[in-house]
């Protein structure tokens, strides 16, 4: 599917949902928390950088929210996770979680341009990092000998995550021996039928994130989202060695555009943004669902319905009220 001109300006950009309660709002997604643990999670169409929202994307929440729906369905038997229900397109109901403190990242290949991927340490020359010591001579981009989990501090108040040991994360109780062997073990599988699946669709899963939390029965579930483009680093299999060889950045859903339209043009963590063309908009929104077509294999259908977002999600959780 291509997004035509008329549905730029059909976007979910502020969530106004007064009728219900216990309401947070994140960067992207708004969150209402319901009696009996319970949680809504929206997914809004707004696209984060440098610390601010810079516009708003046809149907991206959608995508997100589609694409770790058919995840979740796909990894089921390997780990329990938090949904309940869809009650619409860009909408979570879920079980409300102590999310636990630390962010698993699962990395398959040297890459990452964050002050905590294990590529930039190593052009730093560290050889150790996460408790895991990587060999010499390694190239950008490079495939690692076995996939590796580099767990990092969740910092719940805007503070900057933190690389951690497994050493680390027990001396400091942010998890128990049980816990962190159970995550540990999880991700690696969730991780491996992720790249196996992935392989599938002639993609590569370079890495991905993520994220656990117990509920009260103290059972450990998947949360938040499982191998969207957003949390997950893809790249396209069938130029991926040439690229490599020829010491490229390999092909991937380049979701930069607009990111890189706006570093271009100003300081984006001090100036005013200047307005974004609709053509990176609509280029910026064909990129997310050729992400989920190529994920899942599926259409992407978008819901129509209701004369705009907002008006469509707030008729479907209308029963929410009270």
């Amino acid at each position: 599917m291509t997004p035509s001109p008329d549905t730029l300006s059909r976007t979910l950009d502020t969530v106004d949902l007064p009728f219900l309660p216990n309401h947070y709002r994140g960067k992207v997604r708004d969150n209402y928390d319901l009696p009996g643990d319970r949680r809504l999670i929206v997914a809004s169409d707004r696209l984060s950088a440098f610390d601010r929202i810079l516009c708003a994307v046809p149907f991206k929440g959608q995508v997100l929210t589609q694409t770790a729906r058919w995840w979740f369905e796909q990894t089921a038997d390997i780990c329990a996770n938090h949904v309940i229900d869809y009650p619409d397109a860009n909408v979570l109901l879920c079980r409300r979680l102590t999310i636990l403190p630390v962010e698993i990242v699962v990395r398959g290949y040297l890459a990452g341009t964050t002050g905590t991927s294990i590529l930039t340490l190593y052009k730093a020359g560290e050889r150790t990092m996460y408790g895991t010591t990587l060999p010499d001579g390694m190239r950008d981009n490079e495939r690692l000998p076995t996939p590796i989990i580099t767990p990092t501090s969740k910092e719940f108040d805007g503070g900057h995550d933190a690389p951690l040991t497994p050493d680390e994360i027990l001396a400091n109780g942010l998890l128990t021996v049980a816990q962190w062997d159970e995550i540990g073990s999880v991700a690696l599988a969730l991780f491996d039928r992720g790249q196996r699946m992935a392989a599938e669709r002639g993609l590569i899963l370079a890495d991905t994130k993520y994220e656990f939390g117990v509920d009260a029965d103290g059972r450990i579930l998947l949360a938040d989202e499982v191998h969207t483009p957003d949390s997950s680093r893809y790249w396209k299999a069938a130029t991926y060695d040439a690229r490599f060889e020829r010491g490229e950045r390999p092909d991937s859903f380049d979701k930069d555009v607009v990111r890189a339209w706006v570093a271009a043009r100003c300081d984006p963590y001090r100036d005013p943004v200047p307005a974004i063309p609709d053509e990176m908009i609509a280029r910026t929104s064909q990129v997310y669902i050729e992400a989920y077509e190529t994920i899942t294999g599926e259409r992407f259908v978008p819901d129509m319905a209701g004369t705009t977002v907002l008006e469509r999600v707030r008729e479907r959780l209308a029963g929410f009220a009270g």
